[in-house]
């Protein structure tokens, strides 16, 4: 009896330690992601070009007179106007010579009035034979000759004025002056070609850049239409200046396939600087009720573009859409996405197929003691957005 009542114990035993070995499969978490709605936007087309910064007018500054710099009224870096004295030549030379032409003039002029009365009187003899008609015309002819020295004499003066003019040399623009290239006190040479400063003209400048050739006729057909164009220094967001389209180049460059535009701004505060990067952005036109989402939610796959679309159960799944345009903050989309349906914008590579997903706050700046982070809204599975 003990015997039969051992057989029948183990094999319930065996059954009860096989049961016991196999555990319930543990539930899959949700996958964190970051949405955003679909939405329906005016969204403009935009050409976007790295562009740089030039003056509409540069003066290189040179002497038209010889001799030593003795004065610079102005400091580098100035905002100069144009007939502001910058330099001054030593205007001694100058000036000797303007009195010694004039001297010259006042000499001449009273040996040509000497002449004329000497040819009055040979006149007066010559009707009494007293003089020959030879002696007649020598009195003229030197007349004649101490006259014509008098226009030389007159534009001797007019030169020597304007030398004495050029030895003070004024900004021929308005504009940001440069570096000083001649220090007080050198010899500077007159039609040498020396540069002694750089001006500038930076309100308004202009802002040149490049578009694809292929851009180009849609460019070219609204030209005329005072196209906007918005640029901001490179890595500078903050300072934006918005100015007008002007001037399209009359041919594309066979090198790189793009075609020089450029664009007008009165830059009153300065922020666009001659030389300077310029991120560009020209308007074309305006897409009105364009189905919008966020760049970050369109992903590309070998069957084209997709976006993970997060239904009233907290469920993803993938749905098939065209990009129609894209730029760096929202892409225009089409397909059988509707506005107002949810898609995740960050945690796509976690996803599969009708996988459970709980959905971040945005991240933004925390309090003093804590550090940006993100906060889960919907941790229960199968909660309701």
């Amino acid at each position: 009896m003990i015997r039969s009542s051992i057989r029948r114990v183990i094999p319930i035993a065996l059954i009860a330690l096989g049961g016991c070995g196999k555990k319930a499969p543990a539930p899959v978490p949700p996958v964190p992601v970051s949405v955003a709605k679909v939405s329906l936007a005016d969204v403009p087309q935009l050409v976007v070009a790295t562009g740089t910064a030039e003056p509409i007018q540069s003066a290189a500054v040179q002497a038209q007179v010889s001799g030593e710099l003795i004065h610079v009224r102005f400091q580098e870096g100035d905002k100069v106007t144009a007939g502001q004295v910058l330099f001054e030549i030593d205007p001694r030379p100058f000036l000797a010579t303007l009195a010694q032409a004039q001297s010259n003039l006042a000499r001449d002029a009273a040996q040509v009035q000497n002449a004329r009365n000497d040819v009055q009187r040979y006149q007066a003899l010559a009707a009494k034979d007293y003089v020959t008609k030879q002696q007649l015309d020598q009195a003229e002819a030197t007349a004649s000759a101490l006259s014509g020295t008098l226009g030389a004499d007159s534009a001797a003066i007019t030169q020597a004025r304007l030398n004495v003019q050029y030895a003070t040399i004024r900004s021929p623009i308005t504009g940001r002056a440069g570096s000083v290239l001649v220090k007080e006190g050198n010899q500077v040479r007159g039609g040498s070609g020396q540069t002694l400063v750089v001006i500038n003209q930076i309100s308004p400048i202009l802002v040149r850049f490049p578009v694809q050739a292929a851009m180009f006729a849609a460019v070219r057909q609204r030209a005329g239409k005072g196209l906007v164009v918005n640029v901001s220094p490179v890595g500078d967001s903050t300072h934006a200046e918005q100015g007008t389209l002007i001037f399209l180049d009359n041919a594309v460059d066979s090198n790189t396939g793009t075609v020089l535009l450029k664009a007008h701004f009165e830059n009153r505060n300065a922020a666009l600087w001659p030389g300077a990067l310029e991120s560009v952005s020209l308007q074309l036109d305006v897409q009105h009720n364009a189905l919008v989402v966020p760049s970050s939610a369109v992903q590309n796959g070998q069957n084209g573009s997709v976006v993970w679309v997060v239904d009233s159960t907290r469920h993803a799944h993938t749905v098939k859409v065209g990009v129609v345009r894209s730029n760096d903050s929202v892409t225009i989309i089409s397909g059988s996405v509707r506005p107002g349906q949810t898609v995740v914008t960050d945690g796509q590579l976690r996803l599969t197929d009708s996988a459970v997903v709980s959905i971040l706050a945005p991240r933004r700046p925390s309090s003093d003691s804590g550090a940006p982070g993100a906060v889960d809204t919907a941790s229960a599975k199968g909660s309701r957005p």
